[in-house]
This record gives structure tokens, sequence and C-alpha cells, in this order.
């Protein structure tokens, strides 16, 4: 159903999580990131409410090995989720309950921490970890989507995947990257990764025009005067 990876970007101390998914909109509803706190990822069965919560208690100065402990105490129904969770320092930890769907698989990482649910192989979360730490040299957003090409590449779901996305935080308090293909018949993951090559060189635009208009660059569109 679902394979990703959580990341910290030990230069620029980004923040990120890349997913795709056979179901629709995977992006609206599994990955959460939270600047100076963390990233995160709830999926399999997905309860939506479990990714926030995850960054509430890490805010609130708690671990994330403490955190998946709390949310396993504290929620009904937790054999049916999947959970990923990484600090603002690195730090990792995950749940994979008792009634996860088909072939599962985690794997872990200097500052990265992928899993996956209904795979073609119980090794790609490994496959996407060592693309992600083998190209150190990218751009934090390139890693992550390299890895997730890797994943895909690799084998992927046991079935066909429908939707993609990735979200990424830095220094603001909303994502500097929020990209997502919410349903594509034919290649969501490359789809997602040419959206990204689109979106790169005005990145920065954006987050200038949120902080100081005066500084921005002009839009360059018609009617822009």
């Amino acid at each position: 159903m679902t394979f990703s990876l959580v990341a910290r970007c030990e230069k620029t101390k980004m923040l990120g999580v890349v997913i795709s998914s056979s179901s629709i909109s995977v992006a609206s509803r599994c990955p959460w990131v939270r600047a100076g706190v963390g990233a995160a990822a709830t999926q399999n069965v997905t309860d939506p409410s479990l990714g926030n919560l995850m960054l509430d208690y890490l805010e609130q100065g708690m671990s994330p090995e403490k955190v998946i402990e709390k949310i396993k105490k504290e929620k009904t129904n937790i054999d049916y989720r999947q959970l990923l969770l990484i600090d603002n320092f690195g730090n990792l930890s995950s749940h994979t309950g008792n009634n996860i769907l088909g072939i599962h698989g985690l794997a872990k990482g200097s500052n990265c921490l992928a899993a996956g649910n209904m795979l073609k192989a119980k090794n790609i979360p490994e496959i996407m970890i060592n693309s992600f730490v083998e190209n150190s040299n990218l751009f934090f957003p390139e890693r992550l989507m390299i890895s997730l090409k890797a994943g895909l590449d690799a084998g992927g779901e046991a079935g066909p995947v429908h939707s993609a996305g990735i979200k990424v935080v830095d220094d603001t308090s909303w994502p500097l990257i929020d990209l997502r293909i919410d349903w594509s018949d034919k290649d969501p993951i490359n789809e997602l990764y040419k959206l990204w090559k689109a979106y790169e060189p005005q990145m920065q635009d954006y987050k200038s025009r949120a902080l100081d208009p005066t500084k921005a660059p002009s839009y360059g569109v018609p009617g822009d005067l």
C-alpha cells in the first residue's frame, strides 16, 4: 500500500518525507513535517491524526522513542499502523504493528528511516536508505526523490502505485516544498520528479516573496507591471 522515507539533512538541517502508494492522495494524509521539530509518516491503515501527534510530542521535548512508546500505549488499533519518526537531531524511532498488510519492511540509516507495506520485496526500504546515504552530495530534496525512485526501480509495491508526494521544511513555519501527484494511472513517482524539477528553480523565490516582498524577484507572468 505504501513505501516512504523520512530524513534529516546533516548540512542544511532540512527535514523531509517522500512517499508513494497504490492509494489515492497519499500525501494528503501520511507525511508530516515541522521546522525545528521533526518529520513523520503515518501509513498502512492510516490514522492521519498520528502525524501531528508525533510532532506535538517531539515539540514538548520527548525523544522519538518515548513518542512512539506513548502513542502505542494511548491509541487503540495501533497494530494496524506503521509509523516513522525522526527528530531535528536525527534521532529515529518507528512502529510496525502486527496487522500490517502484505510483505513489509523497515530500514534505518544515518539521519534517515524508510518503511513500507504490501511491498514487492522486504528489502525495498533498505534499498531506499542505501540510495539516500550514497547520494549525500546531492541537494536534500533531490536525495529524497532519488531514494523514492530507487525504491520503485527495485520493485516498489506488489502492485502499481497511483500517488506520490514530497514534503520538506527548513526554517519557516510552512513547508518549503509540498508537492504531490494525487492520482496517476501511469507513473506518479516520475511525474512527481518532473514536478519537483520544475519547482526547484522557483523554490527560493516563493520563500523570498513570503518573507520580504520588496526583495523578491518579479513574477514574470502576463499582467505583472
